[in-house]
């Protein structure tokens, strides 16, 4: 039997996740809470875990103290078998500062590749909604005999002027060339209508990204981003390849979702991906016990409906009471009361909402512990929604967390 390779896995955490503010006014993008019962950094920390790697530093820095509970309660491995998922804070160990970027964040970490002394490294964003079985890319990665390898998703290539784009050689396989958001994006080989989009996942030879990481360190005018510096200078010297999520086989997907990623990077994709998970075909299948999206749920009771009390095509976490009122499209999340004769449609209801009789809740965000008194409408007056909350250029209030509604 061949020996397994030993991988270690190093989650970006520290996004800031401006475009999300709100939501992101009192924690990091990656905590922010997603499809009911998870937190956005769930998703990669499962694709990790489900692949069989079981030895992750999740690097943060923006707001962590909800982050690094949520890692630390919830993502508990077997210390007997030397496993670990830790967050790791920012800790000035070169010097009086914070990470300055991405590349910056995992060379001020190097302490932790030391110890663990892997063969190869995997770098992924904390970010994302999808599934992907990452030992499949790494493999590819050992095949090639590459110091680095860039996942990338395939786009329509008019659209692919909002990433960052891979113009590979003809063999389709090694990189040629990485874009940052290109005005004529350049065409994969098989297609003239479609490009290659980094998903900002990568996987890294050990000894080569310390030489690149150096290298960075010591560059006065680099900005120490993974995707602006570091990868660059793997393809420069001809030793990045890519990576074609669309080759991706994840078990138990179907047709529907398979290839499925969605960056929730704004408070309308951050909707729209919650909308895709109500359907009752989903885009997004969360009921796939394959490969299942792990967490930590709340000892709570299961919900319940009374007074005639209903949820259509919608998602309802445990702990939530549903009575008299009538919940359409929506996903809500665990420990909710939404109370008789009110409505809530195309809204994502967020943990300890608290909704009163005769309310309307209407294509709307409500962070945690909001209050939408007896009578109160959300969603409804969008000229009273953008003097009080935000309303998006999509049209979707979104009211911060512990805020109380008012009446109008």
């Amino acid at each position: 039997m061949a020996k397994k390779p030993r991988v270690l896995g190093i989650v970006l955490a520290g996004g800031e996740g401006k475009r999300l503010w709100p939501l992101t006014a009192d924690r990091a993008k990656p905590a922010v809470p997603f499809g009911g019962n998870f937190r956005l950094v769930d998703f990669v920390l499962s694709n990790l875990v489900n692949a069989g790697y079981l030895r992750i530093c999740v690097l943060t820095q923006y707001k962590s103290h909800s982050l690094d509970r949520h890692v630390t309660m919830s993502w508990r491995m077997s210390q007997l078998l030397g496993n670990y998922i830790t967050p790791v804070p920012a800790q000035q160990r070169l010097g009086p500062r914070w990470y300055t970027g991405s590349a910056d964040a995992i060379f001020q970490s190097l302490n932790l590749v030391y110890d663990d002394d892997p063969e190869y490294i995997v770098v992924f964003g904390a970010d994302h909604v999808y599934r992907m079985e990452i030992s499949q890319m790494v493999q590819q990665h050992i095949d090639s005999g590459a110091g680095c390898t860039v996942a990338a998703l395939r786009v329509p290539r008019m659209e692919a002027t909002a990433f960052g784009v891979i113009d590979t050689e003809a063999d389709g396989q090694k990189i040629a060339s990485f874009l940052e958001k290109p005005a004529d994006p350049p065409s994969v080989p098989d297609d003239p209508d479609i490009a290659y989009a980094s998903m900002g996942n990568y996987v890294f030879t050990t000894k080569a990204l310390i030489e690149a990481l150096k290298a960075d360190a010591a560059d006065e005018s680099s900005i120490h981003d993974m995707g602006t510096n570091i990868i660059p200078s793997f393809v420069d010297k001809g030793d990045a390849y890519v990576y074609d999520f669309s080759k991706n086989e994840v078990p138990g997907t179907t047709d529907r979702d398979r290839g499925y990623w969605r960056d929730v990077g704004t408070l309308d994709a951050y909707h729209e991906a919650h909308m895709d998970l109500v359907s009752v075909h989903p885009i997004f299948n969360l009921y796939n016990s394959d490969w299942p999206i792990l967490t930590q749920p709340p000892s709570l009771p299961p919900a319940k409906f009374v007074e005639n009390g209903a949820a259509r095509e919608s998602m309802v976490g445990p702990g939530t009471i549903i009575s008299g009122a009538d919940v359409f499209r929506s996903v809500v999340s665990d420990n909710v009361r939404v109370q008789g004769g009110s409505r809530v449609e195309g809204s994502v209801i967020m943990p300890g909402v608290r909704i009163g009789r005769e309310a309307r809740v209407i294509n709307a965000i409500l962070d945690k512990n909001v209050v939408v008194p007896d009578g109160a409408t959300v969603g409804v007056d969008h000229e009273y929604d953008r003097a009080n909350y935000t309303v998006t250029e999509g049209g979707i209030t979104v009211v911060g967390k512990g805020i109380t509604i008012g009446r109008h």
